[in-house]
């Protein structure tokens, strides 16, 4: 099977079927079902959504750049936000960086902690995100080496597919928590331990992680991590979080203004000024910290929910004759799988075109856990719930993936 298979709606219109699969469609178009939510979530809370309102109602100077009344209230609510991120994550306001994104703040820990002649691990389950940087580093500095640690265990990354790629002069590991393709969930706990006696800096991608799971970073030995406010914590695109927790320098990977120290040609050395150059993306800030509260108050329903739904979603398709990535004790919300025979773009278009169902098909940034599961002909196709979606929808979507087996049998 590969990506240049014949399109499935061309295998429906030459055999004439179309008229076959339209008595398993809805009479009338259905409110779309958005499953899609580990790419980015639908739904906003009403609380974040007041607070970017009143973000571009009410704190639209720029905050810390200028010394008027204005510029300091606003100032005061990023503020507010950054305390709510740090105790969130379990650090202090001052290493609390707000970047572009989550890949903005991973190219910022990696790039920000190069070292010469030093070594550093990820692992099979990471985002070009991290891929990416790595390799341009290798390039710049031909002393540099990046390591990649294969997946043994059933559900994720453990210690040992780490302490088996530890070299001498390993200075930073890189771990992907929970898995963007599949939900694999790496055991971060005896991971940062071991580090911790190692001297060696843990840095965690908590991007499909942050809201569905608590990160505290002292407890957990974490040094770095990073979060994307947009998928679990239902904020607003356009900023990312860089957690730090210990006493080490990065370098910043920007330049530019910083509100203080202005006769100075170079950035300040404190933290966070060191690394956010140029004005703060005010109103997705402060609609994140309402993102935090709404996780917070409602942090075990939401665990229960997506615990729910991928279970119930794994129990049904486990009766059909498709391919599983996701294993049965991964319950994130974050699930993929493959219909035989048909490449993962054509399915997802399927149910998008036939069913208003938004899934995601394709390689999902990360080639190497494609590479792993052996799908890079055909990428997955990935279904990722959020807190809003519902039994329902769940349902809507088993029936749509049984129409379409039903379908090709038929062809």
């Amino acid at each position: 099977m590969t990506a240049n298979s014949p399109n499935l709606f061309q295998k429906i219109s030459k055999s004439n079927k179309m008229a076959e699969i339209s008595k398993f469609l809805p009479k009338m178009k259905v409110k779309m079902i958005y499953l899609d939510n580990s790419a980015s979530s639908l739904i906003k809370p009403k609380s974040v959504q007041k607070a970017v309102l009143n973000a571009l109602t009410f704190y639209t100077a720029n905050p810390g750049r200028s010394g008027h009344k204005q510029a300091i209230k606003t100032a005061m609510e990023v503020e507010k936000t950054r305390e709510i991120v740090a105790r969130h994550i379990g650090t202090t306001a001052d290493k609390i960086v707000f970047t572009l994104n989550c890949t903005d703040a991973l190219n910022m820990a990696i790039l920000g902690t190069h070292k010469e002649g030093g070594n550093v691990i990820c692992t099979v389950n990471e985002h070009n995100s991290v891929l990416r940087p790595l390799e341009h580093l290798c390039k710049i500095d031909p002393t540099f080496s990046y390591t990649v640690a294969e997946q043994s265990g059933k559900l994720g990354i453990t210690w040992q597919d780490i302490e088996s790629q530890i070299k001498e002069n390993t200075y930073l590991v890189i771990c992907n928590h929970i898995s963007n393709v599949n939900g694999d969930v790496a055991d971060i706990v005896q991971i940062g331990q071991k580090l911790k006696e190692k001297n060696i800096l843990f840095m965690v991608d908590g991007a499909q992680g942050g809201g569905h799971f608590v990160y505290d970073m002292q407890k957990l030995n974490i040094n770095l991590l990073t979060l994307a406010p947009h998928k679990g914590f239902y904020s607003p695109q356009g900023v990312g979080i860089l957690g730090i927790n210990g006493d080490f320098d990065i370098s910043p990977i920007r330049f530019g203004g910083s509100g203080t120290n202005s006769l100075e040609l170079s950035m300040p050395k404190e933290l966070p000024e060191r690394l956010e150059a140029g004005t703060l993306n005010t109103p997705a800030i402060l609609g994140f910290g309402e993102g935090i509260k709404f996780v917070e108050e409602n942090f075990a329903d939401i665990k229960a929910r997506l615990e729910d739904l991928t279970v119930y979603l794994h129990y049904e398709l486990s009766k059909l004759p498709i391919e599983i990535y996701t294993k049965t004790e991964n319950t994130s919300g974050v699930f993929a799988f493959n219909v035989p025979n048909l490449n993962s773009n054509d399915v997802a278009n399927y149910l998008d075109e036939k069913w208003n169902i938004c899934v995601r098909s394709g390689l999902h940034c990360a080639p190497l856990k494609h590479k792993s599961l052996g799908t890079v002909e055909s990428g997955a196709v990935r279904v990722s719930m959020s807190y809003f979606n519902t039994y329902q929808e769940i349902e809507r979507l088993v029936l749509a993936i049984k129409s379409l087996l039903k379908h090709t049998r038929q062809n």
